[in-house]
Formats: structure tokens, sequence, C-alpha cells
């Protein structure tokens, strides 16, 4: 697996992401460890988990395996802002929170430093400048070694860049939003203020949520029983079966079919190569509740498809957009920069 600079930073990261939000819900720990090797022993030293997950429970699987690790030979990612209990203050990116919450990612990562730190989504409730300097001051610290932020719109993104530039702070070197094949409105603002900023891009749910794995075709008349697609619903996904059963997405499916045919592979790798090809992307995060999965999704690195074929993906997941996305405001933009 190659390595990519995350951003503009010195940081050089594997260019696939191993999400961990699996473990400790659908993967066991024994099994949890046994993938987190496999993807070590192919060059990946990049892993992303978040507090939320299983309430701490990927965390601790995560500093379980690291513990008769080298340390230093990872990067580990983890975030901060939803809920971890029910009191007030178990919430958000208040001082409050945020402290706490990194207190107890350290010692369930049985470690003394978290590699990125990311403000998990937007809080409207936190004024910024509390939550910015809070993360400063881990970084002065040597808590943390780099800040991202995750689930941004493009203003808010914008904003916490200059307010952290403003005031000297240590500032945001990446993005995890989501973005795949059907999912592509993240190009609209957000890979151009990360372009624009020297952001790396870590996007999350590459196959949207198992849509574009390859499991799924239009002649289905629901998702196959035990699938992700099929408990979305009740589990409050987004990714599920009444939202993408549609013609949008079949046209997509039948294209990214056709396109992974040709290449030789699978859908699954063909749509996790067109994002880790995007302009932007830095590692796309590849989430994995069996070994199988995460061999297919390995396999989605160390080759590139071909330019027709990635403009045939990009014609039939191109999105429908007016004023200012759409191809004539940009052309009369561009008309006016030149």
């Amino acid at each position: 697996m190659d390595y990519r600079y995350l951003g503009k930073t010195g940081l050089r990261v594997s260019e696939l992401c191993l999400g961990t939000m699996t473990l400790g819900r659908e993967t066991n720990e024994e099994d949890s460890f046994d993938i987190l090797d496999r993807f070590v022993e192919e060059g990946g030293n990049f892993i992303d988990t978040a507090n939320v997950y299983s309430l701490g429970t990927s965390e601790e699987i995560v500093g379980k395996w690291l513990q008769d690790k080298r340390r230093d030979d990872f990067v580990v990612a983890t975030k901060v802002r939803f809920p971890m209990g029910e009191g007030p203050n178990d919430v958000g990116t208040s001082r409050k929170h945020i402290l706490s919450s990194v207190k107890d990612s350290l010692r369930r990562l049985g470690t003394d430093y978290i590699d990125l730190y990311q403000v998990h989504a937007w809080d409207q409730r936190t004024p910024l400048e509390e939550t910015l300097s809070t993360l400063n001051d881990l970084v002065r610290e040597g808590l943390v070694r780099y800040i991202g932020a995750s689930n941004f719109k493009g203003w808010q993104l914008q904003k916490a860049i200059d307010m952290s530039r403003q005031k000297g702070w240590e500032s945001f070197v990446c993005l995890q939003p989501q973005y795949n094949l059907l999912s592509r409105a993240t190009e609209w603002e957000l890979i151009d203020v990360c372009l624009n900023e020297g952001l790396g891009v870590i996007p999350w749910s590459p196959l949207r949520g198992g849509w574009l794995s390859g499991k799924y075709t239009k002649d289905m008349v629901k998702p196959p029983e035990g699938s992700r697609i099929s408990v979305a619903a009740e589990k409050g996904w987004s990714e599920t079966w009444e939202k993408h059963n549609n013609d949008f997405t079949w046209e997509i499916l039948d294209t990214l079919y056709a396109v992974a045919e040709e290449a030789g592979k699978t859908p699954a790798q063909a749509a996790i190569n067109w994002v880790l090809h995007r302009p932007g992307v830095t590692a796309p995060i590849i989430g994995a509740r069996t070994m199988e999965q995460l061999e297919a999704n390995l396999g989605s690195a160390g080759w590139s498809l071909t330019d027709e074929q990635v403009e045939r993906l990009n014609k039939a997941s191109k999105l429908y957009v007016s004023y200012p996305y759409n191809e004539d405001a940009i052309r009369q933009r561009r008309k006016f920069r030149e």
C-alpha cells in the first residue's frame, strides 16, 4: 500500500484507512485483532475510531491490540462530539466535554497521545472559540498531534480555519466527510475548501453503507435478510432501501458493475478506487465486519481505473444542481477569472 501526506502536514498515512466502527459491535475482539493485523500486513498504518462507537468499546479493542505493538508505527484517529452518557455535559464540544472525553479516549486506547483528534460534527450550542482554543491547548500539551473535523458544511469548515488562523491556534488538517458515487454533493463546497486550504480528505462510507458493494440489483423486491440495508431503517441509519431504491441508484450500479467487470475487479473495489483517486482525497476509510470483507476492500488499492471508466462513473453519478453549482455558473466564473 502506498503512503500519502495528510493534507499539507508532514504526516504520512496509508492510502486506505481502516475504520473500526464495527469492532465490538458486529465483530468480536478476536476477529477484530485478526482484521487489524491483516490491515497492517498490507502496509496499513492509519486507523480511525471514535469514542461513541459502541460507547468506547471500539477504542478499547484498538487499545488492547496496540499494547504489544510499536505505538509510533501507527496513526490513530478518534473523535469527540456525540453523547457518551445521560448527563447534561456528556455531549458536545464544550471545553468540559472535550477535556473529559480526551482523557477517557487516552485511557481506552492505552496510549499517552492521539495522532488525530477530530470534531465528529458541528456543535451549534458551543461557541467555536471555546472548541478551537481547547483543541489548540491539547496539541500544545502533547496529548494530541493533529486536529480535524468531520461532517461539517463548507461554511462551518472555512469559519473554523479562518478563526484558527486569526487567533494563531492549531488548525484542522483534514476533513472526514461522507463521499462516494451516491453522495457527490461533497464536491460542491467541501472539496474546494480542502483543496484551497490544504486539508486532507478521508472519506467515510465509500460504499454508501453497502449499496456499492455489489450485493444489490434492481430486480430485487427487498434487500437480502441480514444485510446492512435490510436493518438500516430500524437502526436509524441513512442507507435505507426506501431512500435508494430508485432509477438514479440503479443507473449508477449498472455502470459500476460494467466498469468493475471490465477492470477485472469487484464492484466494491471499483467504487473505492474511484474515491481513492478523486481530487483532494488522502485515504478512503474502509470498514469490515469480517476478514472476507477486509480482503475484498484491500483489493481497491494498487491500481487505477482508466480515464474512460472514470468518466462513465462520473456521468452516471452526476447530481442535478442549479446555480451557483451548475456548469453555466462555473463557466461564468472561469471566464471572469481569466
